[in-house]
């Protein structure tokens, strides 16, 4: 009687559309599975094993061309200095009560010419008359330790205080050759300078020229807040110092015209 009713519930509940859906579901995963199983195999034996990526790493060069052509700019720029140190002759002169070496006058005149021509000072209305100028209200040509009014070192031929000779690239301010030409570098940024100063102010030519002039001792003299300050109107109001300079550059200018009629020689 038992197995009489077993075999009846089995059979009524095969017949149960229910039981017909859950019997096909799992024969449908039991294929999945087997294929998925089958397909590992196949991969295992017919596609090689992946490697994991490896990183690669590159190194980035600057083209020789770029590297060769620095390196020969630095050299010739030390070539250049060392020529012109070739050229220069210095001679003992007195400072108060010390004996000092300046170069002679001929020499101060290559040295502005120099220095003029590279920096292209023509572009901006000036010339070598303005480096020898400079240098004059600076020093005299006389290479010497001073300080600014705040007690900043100033150094050499050209008195650059240290941040100025560094922002200017000059690599030994002490050295006369390469500070003039860095002192000329810093007159045609002066003298931009100082034509913007004066760009909306009514002068003639002459009085323009002069007041460019002005412009470029105040640039080079005065900090920022006290070239501010100059509207190209009230040089008699800068300090004593500052229109000292001034005057000292027009004396160094006339002495530079002067010297390039005497190192000339008389017209044929």
């Amino acid at each position: 009687l038992s197995g009489a009713v077993s075999e009846s519930i089995f059979t009524s509940s095969a017949r149960s559309p229910t039981t017909l859906a859950l019997i096909s579901a799992a024969l449908s995963l039991i294929s999945i599975l087997l294929f998925a199983a089958a397909g590992r195999a196949w991969l295992r034996h017919n596609v090689p094993e992946l490697q994991a990526p490896q990183l690669a790493v590159t190194v980035l060069e600057l083209p020789r061309v770029v590297v060769i052509a620095a390196r020969q700019a630095v050299d010739s720029d030390a070539l250049y200095y060392e020529q012109l140190r070739a050229q220069v002759n210095w001679v003992p002169t007195r400072v108060g009560r010390e004996t000092l070496l300046t170069p002679d006058y001929a020499s101060r005149m290559l040295l502005a010419k120099a220095a003029a021509q590279r920096a292209n000072l023509k572009d901006v209305g000036l010339s070598y008359l303005d480096v020898y100028a400079l240098i004059n209200a600076e020093t005299s040509w006389v290479p010497r330790p001073g300080a600014s009014r705040d007690g900043t070192p100033n150094l050499g031929i050209a008195q650059f205080e240290p941040a100025t000779a560094k922002a200017l690239g000059v690599r030994d301010p002490q050295d006369a050759v390469e500070s003039v030409h860095a002192a000329a570098v810093y007159i045609r940024e002066a003298a931009v300078w100082s034509r913007d100063r004066l760009r909306g102010l009514k002068l003639g030519k002459a009085e323009r020229e002069r007041k460019l002039r002005e412009g470029v001792s105040v640039y080079y003299n005065l900090s920022v807040r006290g070239r501010n300050a100059w509207t190209g109107l009230n040089t008699d109001e800068l300090p004593r110092e500052t229109q000292r300079h001034i005057e000292n550059s027009k004396i160094g200018a006339r002495e530079a015209a002067l010297l390039e009629q005497q190192l000339r020689g008389p017209d044929v």
